[in-house]
């Protein structure tokens, strides 16, 4: 799979740790930066990975900041993104089995290093449900789209 990732400078560490994992993993990896610890505005790497999931780039992609609450709002504002902010196992399960979610936000703050690994390797590895859960997620697709 072919996963773009980004972070701000609170996230670059784990950013840094995820993209190690992810290789390990097989998957392709698009690292929209930082390339640094420097200070930057979390809007610029999360508006980059979320259109390079929209624009069909890349199939999933990945935003760590201090809270994961920040790079959220961000991606959402993105057309056909279903980002979610995840803070345990059950919810990042959750967010793609329910919610087909394209765009997994996490926090560098409140998440340690084996929990964000696991949580990626779930939300990775999860597939969308379908049925009952399609029709609400296309409920949300038609507002986004309106003809």
């Amino acid at each position: 799979m072919n996963i773009a990732i980004g972070s701000d400078h609170r996230g670059f560490e784990a950013k840094s740790r995820i993209i190690s994992v992810l290789h390990q993993l097989g998957h392709e990896v698009f690292d929209a930066g930082p390339s640094s610890r420097e200070s930057v505005d979390y809007p610029d790497f999360a508006f980059e990975v979320a259109r390079a999931v929209s624009e069909g780039r890349a199939e999933r992609g990945i935003l760590i900041c201090g809270t994961g609450i920040g790079m959220c709002i961000a991606a959402n504002k993105v057309h056909n993104i279903r980002a979610a902010p995840c803070h345990d196992c059950i919810t990042a399960e959750m967010s793609r089995r329910h919610n087909d979610a394209n765009v997994l936000c996490l926090s560098a703050d409140l998440l340690g290093e084996e929990l964000i690994e696991r949580m990626v390797r779930i939300w990775l590895e999860t597939p969308f449900e379908g049925g009952r859960h399609a029709r609400r997620v296309e409920k949300i697709t038609r507002f986004e789209n309106p003809s």
